[in-house]
């Protein structure tokens, strides 16, 4: 069992480390990159479109194992739920837990907002300069947030790893 637990934790570094270290990636090395040296907010928008779709498609993965192996490693609370409240551990768990829904809920928005009609649009270059800016505003807030969420929840997995407070 100590094998299969610390390939699980491994994989979930792993996938931390996809999903955290890629977000960081691109709001500080793709976005001030593209700032610098695309002039053309409709072109820089339309470069993290496509960042965007294939980040995506390690990310979105990544993040779906990091769920499954994050419940694996919670699985001792499954016999008793109500356990979660009676230690610091527990609550550390939960406030991850409730930050992990707040990025699923953050990353839909975000698939919202930028759906695929929008996306064809900004890449064809018909989307409007005023709606770009409109959308790349909302974009980028969200980014923000996510990006903060997620470095909230290393933290927390760092005191969970620790032991709690």
């Amino acid at each position: 069992m100590a094998l299969a637990d610390g390939l699980v934790t491994w994989v979930h570094l792993i996938c931390s480390s996809i999903w955290v270290g890629g977000s960081i990636f691109i709001a500080a090395v793709a976005v001030p990159v593209l700032r610098a040296h695309v002039k053309s907010l409709d072109e820089r928008v339309g470069m993290m479109v496509r960042i965007g779709r294939q980040f995506n498609k390690v990310t979105i993965p990544a993040f779906g194992i990091l769920v499954a192996t994050g419940i694996y490693n919670a699985r001792a609370f499954a016999a008793d739920p109500g356990a979660l409240a009676d230690s610091a551990y527990g609550i550390i768990l939960l406030i991850k837990i409730v930050l992990v829904l707040a990025t699923v809920g953050a990353y839909v928005v975000h698939v919202k907002i930028l759906n695929s009609d929008m996306e064809k649009k900004i890449l064809s270059g018909s989307a409007g300069s005023v709606y770009v800016q409109s959308v790349r505003s909302k974009i980028i807030h969200l980014g923000r947030v996510m990006v903060g969420l997620a470095i909230a929840i290393l933290l927390l997995a760092a005191l969970l790893d620790s032991g709690g407070i």
